[in-house]
């Protein structure tokens, strides 16, 4: 039996711009009516994160007077692919009998039935709207609410686009209208992930490089998709520590950045079309825009501050220090300003890593503009 599917896409929208969502024609020209719902969903996990440590999420949801078991597998290197097992169940408390071939079932140990426990939950109000064109459907949702762990709360407001039938692509065709509507940014983290984050403080830390697996059949072109989104979520992920002025996430970035690049001339042979050369132009800027700040850090924190530390009375530099560091700040602001843009927008680059570069090409536009 197939495992059964969970294909979707998330932007998360500043919400002084949701109203600008009953102006776009695909919203507009809906006969059916959008579904609203309250949803508190409950996340459990072991204290020692157990089921976070296998890519395992375990939640029950309550629409109304329904409760809802979803367990999901973040197993494989697509990013918008999870396997996914739901049921319907009685109460507010994980129904473990239902996890039975599931991927959850090789930890179900009595020690662990005993360990598990609610760590966070999500309160939102949910408006769903079905978007069909005859070759594909797919659930728009919009989320608006928190993520709560008892001491610690974040608000959300993001957009779903999930695939119900159809291809990928379309996926991101109407993602693009989506961002170019409502100023939406491309969210690699689902809402485990962020509360996770939340619980451990660690929402702005500087992300490296994850494991990519690949099994000894998969095909050349599934290698690229896998191994090309995962510097691609290097590269978005590192986006909060990028902002609050981590210089480490300066450094990572661009990390997934050169892997990526590095990746593109690997598999030079099979990413024979015109996408691709406007793909390799545009993080050649990116990493441009990044380098001066992480050039500056390296030569404030290894080379100036040292000095100064042994020779401070050496003449100039306290007065070359303070302008280095007056550069250093210049170029983290930029580094921020002229890149978050560009890496967390959806446009054609998703759809290039989805297909390996098997899709149309897309306008150009002014940069900001990676994709």
């Amino acid at each position: 039996m197939s495992v059964p599917k969970e294909i979707e896409l998330k932007l998360e929208v500043p919400p002084a711009n949701v109203p600008r969502l009953g102006k776009i024609p695909r919203l507009r020209a809906l006969k059916t009516p959008a579904k609203s719902a309250t949803e508190i969903s409950v996340y459990f996990d072991t204290k020692n994160r157990r089921l976070r440590k296998k890519g395992l999420m375990l939640r029950v949801r309550r629409v109304g007077d329904r409760y809802v078991q979803t367990i999901k597998s973040a197993g494989h290197s697509d990013l918008f692919e999870r396997d996914e097992w739901e049921s319907e169940i009685d109460g507010a408390m994980p129904d473990l009998r239902l996890a039975q071939g599931t991927a959850l079932e090789p930890l179900l140990s009595r020690k662990f039935c005993r360990q598990l426990k609610p760590i966070f939950e999500t309160r939102v109000r949910r408006k769903t709207y079905p978007l069909s064109n005859g070759d594909s459907d797919i659930a728009l949702t919009l989320d608006k609410g928190k993520i709560d762990t008892g001491d610690r709360s974040k608000p959300l407001c993001e957009i779903e686009l999930e695939l119900k039938r159809g291809h990928e692509a379309e996926l991101f065709e109407v993602a693009r209208e989506l961002t170019h509507a409502v100023a939406g940014q491309l969210a690699l983290k689902s809402k485990s992930e962020r509360g996770y984050e939340l619980l451990e403080g660690s929402e702005a830390a500087p992300v490296k490089a994850a494991p990519i697996d690949l099994s000894r059949g998969t095909s050349t072109r599934d290698a690229f998709k896998a191994i090309g989104l995962a510097c691609l979520k290097q590269v978005i992920d590192n986006v909060p520590a990028l902002l609050a002025g981590e210089p480490e996430g300066v450094h990572q970035m661009r990390v997934g950045l050169r892997r990526l690049r590095a990746a593109i001339s690997l598999f030079a042979d099979i990413l024979q079309d015109p996408q691709t050369a406007a793909f390799k132009e545009e993080l050649k800027w990116l990493t441009g825009e990044l380098g001066p700040a992480r050039e500056l850090e390296v030569l404030v924190t290894r080379v100036i501050a040292p000095v100064k530390r042994r020779h401070s009375r050496l003449q100039g530099i306290s007065s070359l220090s303070r302008d280095l560091t007056q550069q250093r700040a210049a170029a983290r602001a930029r580094a921020g300003c002229g890149t978050v843009g560009a890496v967390s927008c959806t446009d054609a680059r998703d759809c290039w890593l989805a297909g390996s570069g098997a899709v149309e090409e897309t306008a150009r536009r002014p940069r900001p503009r990676l994709w």
